[in-house]
């Protein structure tokens, strides 16, 4: 799976479970009481304040997460 930052949250988790940890400690809550966060990665990161360069380095790191296929 190719991870880019216009990936939806919702894909994101459910191709990759252990994103939500990944995200979650980079400050970007994925789940709202038990509701899914819609948008994309680069959405939910520049809500939070993060920079394009710091959201690519999110992308390079869940892309090492992603299973091989």
């Amino acid at each position: 799976m190719k991870i880019t930052k216009d990936i939806s949250i919702d894909i994101l988790i459910d191709e990759i479970p252990q994103s939500m940890k990944y995200l979650s400690e980079k400050g970007i809550r994925c789940i709202i009481c038990g509701e899914p966060i819609w948008g994309t990665l680069e959405s939910a990161a520049k809500e939070k304040g993060f920079t394009d360069a710091q959201i690519e380095t999110f992308v390079i790191e869940l892309q090492s997460l992603a299973p091989e296929k």
